[in-house]
This record gives C-alpha cells, structure tokens and sequence, in this order.
C-alpha cells in the first residue's frame, strides 16, 4: 500500500517533527474523510462511529477493518481471514474487538498485503505484525500463520513508515534504512537472489549509503525514494513496473534514470502500475495499463515513465494500492481525479469527480472497496469545539469586535483571540486603548495575510497561496506564533516553482526560517538552470546573489 513520502525536503504523510506541529493542516494522512462510505462501518454503532479518528479497511473483499479512536485504543472487526485481525484467533466478528496490546500506543503507519497480512508502526518506532504468513512475510523466521502479532528483529532499529506487496514485507527507519523480508520469487526483496527472506533484511546495493525517506510495494515489487528526490526500484518488472525501460525483473535496487533532473515528491504503487508526484506537481505513470490506470488514453503499457494530466492544474497529491488498478489524483484547486478500474469499467484518461477527498475515490469505485492508506475520520453527527468556532469565525451576529484591513472588515471575538494568542492577551488589557475600541484597524499586513491569520486562530488551518504564505510567515514571526510559522513554511514547500523559487529562498533568508530556506536553496540547486532565467533570480541584491552561487558551489551545482 503506497503512501505520500518525503523528499527533497518536502512534505509527508507519516509523521515528521514539522507535521506532528501542524496536524490539522496535513491531517494523519491528508484531508479527512466520512468512514461511513465503506459499508464496513455501518456495522458499527453512531456513538461508536463518532470515536473512531483513523481507520483502514482492507482484505481481499474488503470485509476487514481495523480503526483506532481518540483515545488511542485499537479496535478490529471483520472475515478475519488468516488471522488478519490480529485477535489470537481466526474467528469472524461484526463486533468491534480491541487490540490490547496496542493499548495507548499511536499508530503512524499501517500497510497490508494480500494475502492478507499486516503491519504497523507505533509513534515510538515499535513493528507488529500479523496475518498470513506463508512465506515469512511476518518476519519472525517461520511460516507459521500469525494469528497473534509478532515483532520482527531490526537491530533496535525504529520504524517510522510501513509497506506490504502481496506476501513480502517493507519497512522504513527512522534513520533512512530499508528493511524487506518474506516472498522473493521476483527479486522483490532486493537481496540480489530469489530465495524468501524469513528475517528483515537490510535493502542494499544502490541504496547502500543513501537516505530513504519513502517506501511503497507493488504486488510483487518495491520502490524506495531517497533525500535527493531519487527513485529506485527492485522486483518483477515484466509489465514496465519498475520504469526503467526494459521489463526483466530486478534483484537489486535500480534507479529510474528516466526522472534525471526531476525531483520526486510521492510515490505510489498499484496492483501492477507505478505513479509519481514531481515537486513541481508534474504527474508521470508506468506499467501495466489493462484497466488504462496508467491514464494515458488507452490501454498500452509502458515500460518507462510518462507524463500524464499535463492539461491539468498542478497535482498536489496522488494514490494508488497494490490491492486495486485504480488511480487518483487531486490538483491545487481541490478537484480530484480517478481513472482506471472502476466498478467493472476501464477509464483510460482521468475523469473529474465530484469528491473533494482522494480517498472516496477507492470507497466508492475501487474494486475491491479497500483504503489505500491508513486515514483519518470526518464527523458530521454532531458539531464539535472546533467545528462550532470554525463557523463563528467572520460572523457579525455573534462578535464583539471587528479588525479594519484595507478598508475590509473582519469579524471576531475577543474572548477567543485572547485564548488563543499571547499578542491578543495583552493588547486586551484595560491599560491598552484596543481593548476600549470596537474596531481596530491594521495597516502593516495585507488583507488576505491577517485574514488568515485570524481565521487559524478559529480553525487551526491555513489556506493561501505560497506567495502569501510570505506574508503570514512575517507576521508569524513578528507575533512569535512559531506552530503558524511552521505551517507557512509547509505551505510554501508544497507551493513552490521555478518562477518563485528565488522569491521564497529571499523571503526564508529574511525571516530567519532555516528549514525553509534548506528547502528553498535545494529546490533552486536542483533546478538551477531554469531558476536562473527568472526575473526572481535577477531582481536579488548583489551579496546574496554572491552567497547563493558560493553556497551552490560547495552543494556540487557546477561540476561537470
């Protein structure tokens, strides 16, 4: 099951220090979603419905599931088939059974395979596993079926990221380290044979001394992407699946030299076919393209990547699983698409669909009905804390006081901003004149930017675009708001072009945020010769100019 992943700086799905800062602007695992639109959950009660905050359903049908709620207690219910509920036992239940063992523990990544078996990470870097395990997917050193879960040995390593193919598992270091083990008939464990892999064994070849920071399986392959944006793939390849140009499989890691000068954002894997996401929202697809999930308007595989939605705005997220032949992606705008395998269908271009998530493309068309990924829950039964403040926000039946930014008013509540920032709780004391006045007016940010920055004071979200993302980073950092300043560099990592590069590397350097200006600076070098064509590049003052080519010149920019 592939998921979003780092690189070149950028963001991820699993949990970093920067998300971990910022979780309702990413979510877990993106943008949340109804878990009733699987018709799993309808087995489950509305007061137990309204607990859940993540959930996977999975298993060949899709009748499995498994879902953790606020308080972190883990709970299963479904076939059970091979004992992938983790429960002891191979009994099927429509009632939720809980997971003692993972009592408090919070989950961050969670994958099956097919066959089916399971594997999950804790926050603290701990690995279970459970399900079938006939070709010691489980890692334990035996083909024994799992019915309880197991702790595969990683030298004390700490997991950060979870991926399963069909019956071979993979696992991602909190240091950089690929783990794989369990079947190996296509070399998709990368050990350089074809003999299973009983134990977790350490992917290395190409990857030898390289920093991973993405995994994904196929059904019987693997992908691993490195810090530099670099992908690299190993296994069966006789569909095109690895992308390097040729369809024999491989049994080391090889790299698709295919994206040369290309920085990858996200990779994701399906049944047979392979997506990635560029850092400029540039989408390519390869492999198998019976069900046209490769999304290039007909039904011919490709052996290296091609790019696909070049008509469209720029893609900011895609999915896929190694259970379906379904593709989704969702652009800038919010707008979400879905080609390939649907409900019996072959859609061989990307059609647009009236969801707003990416998830509810697998809910509602994927066959099986199974979640790509291990994602977070939407409620509606009931307006929560946050939901009610999120409404009030900008309301004039219901505030007491309005701010005046370029002649355009916003409507707030002082009650609310003094709770939730320190700069509001001491301009609101009775010595400060702002604290008599109905209206205050404001004339050192632009509309948009201190709109924004009360409505996250209400909502926890931002939503602007990069360019004034800049905006809202001076201000965070003049009001020493560091968690906003932190969501606006996210936002301006995920924003960033060539056109703006330079722009945003200036405005990092300006504001003192040193992740971003890493960021911005990389995104530059990796792009040099078009970033120095723009007017961004040229309109910078002479010593930065000077630092920036000095400081590329120590990056390696201009060897030959």
């Amino acid at each position: 099951m592939g998921a979003p992943v780092r690189q070149c700086s950028s963001w991820s799905a699993t949990n970093t220090k920067d998300e971990e800062e910022v979780p309702t602007l990413l979510g877990f695992a993106g943008a949340m979603v109804d878990v009733r639109k699987w018709p799993m959950f309808s087995l489950l009660s509305l007061e137990e419905r309204t607990m859940v905050r993540q959930a996977c359903v999975f298993g060949s049908t899709g009748n499995e599931a498994i879902y953790i709620t606020h308080t972190n207690e883990v709970f299963v219910l479904g076939l059970n088939y091979s004992g992938c509920l983790g429960t002891g036992d191979s009994v099927s239940t429509v009632v939720p059974r809980k997971l003692d063992f993972l009592q408090g523990k919070k989950v961050i990544s969670l994958s099956y395979g097919s066959g089916p078996h399971i594997l999950l990470a804790t926050e603290d870097g701990q690995l279970f596993a459970w399900g079938h395990n006939g070709y010691s997917q489980l890692g334990n050193g035996t083909t024994n079926q799992g019915l309880s879960p197991v702790t595969p040995n990683l030298l004390n390593k700490k997991v950060k990221e979870v991926a399963c193919g069909s019956h071979h598992s993979m696992v991602l270091t909190q240091d950089g380290d690929v783990f794989a083990w369990g079947y190996n008939n296509c070399g998709q464990i990368g050990s350089g044979s074809t003999a299973n892999q009983p134990y977790p064994r350490k992917v290395t070849g190409l990857l030898q001394g390289k920093i991973a920071v993405g995994i994904t399986c196929g059904q019987t392959s693997s992908l691993a992407l490195v810090n530099n944006g670099e992908v690299y793939g190993w296994g069966y390849n006789g569909n095109g699946h690895l992308g390097i140009g040729n369809n024999g499989n491989q049994l080391m890691p090889c790299r698709l030299s295919a994206f040369q000068g290309l920085c990858i954002q996200q990779i994701v894997s399906g049944y047979g076919h392979c997506l990635a996401l560029t850092d400029e929202g540039l989408l390519y697809a390869w492999g198998a393209n019976t069900y046209g999930q490769l999304g290039t308007g007909n039904k011919s595989n490709h052996l290296s990547p091609v790019q696909i939605m070049a008509d469209k705005e720029r893609t900011v997220e895609v999915a896929a699983c190694h259970s379906t032949n379904t593709s989704a992606a969702k652009t800038q705008s919010g707008q979400v698409y879905m080609w390939g395998h649907c409900r019996g269908q072959c859609i061989v271009l990307p059609h647009l669909t009236h969801f707003s998530n990416i998830d509810d493309v697998f809910a509602c068309f994927a066959t099986p009905s199974v979640m790509w990924r291990l994602m977070s829950v939407e409620h509606d039964d009931f307006l929560t804390v946050t939901q009610a403040l999120r409404r009030e926000f900008d309301s004039p039946e219901t505030s007491d006081l309005k701010f005046s930014i370029d002649g355009k008013y916003v409507h707030v509540h002082k009650a609310v901003l003094k709770i939730r920032c320190e700069h509001f709780r001491s301009m609101f004391r009775s010595q400060w004149t702002e604290d008599q006045q109905m209206v205050i007016e404001i004339d050192q940010f632009s509309y948009p930017v201190y709109r924004a920055f009360l409505q996250f004071l209400y909502t926890d979200t931002v939503d602007l675009p990069p360019e004034d993302a800049i905006g809202l980073l001076d201000l965070a950092t003049s009001y020493c708001e560091n968690r906003l300043k932190c969501m606006c560099q996210q936002i301006i990592k995920k924003g960033i072009t060539v056109e703006n590069a330079f722009t945003l590397l200036s405005a990092a350097i300006q504001y003192d945020a040193e992740d971003l200006e890493e960021f911005c600076f990389r995104f530059c070098v990796n792009h040099l010769t078009q970033v120095t064509q723009t007017v961004a590049f040229w309109q910078v003052d002479g010593a930065m100019l000077k630092e920036f080519i000095s400081r590329a010149s120590h990056y390696g920019a201009f060897k030959n």
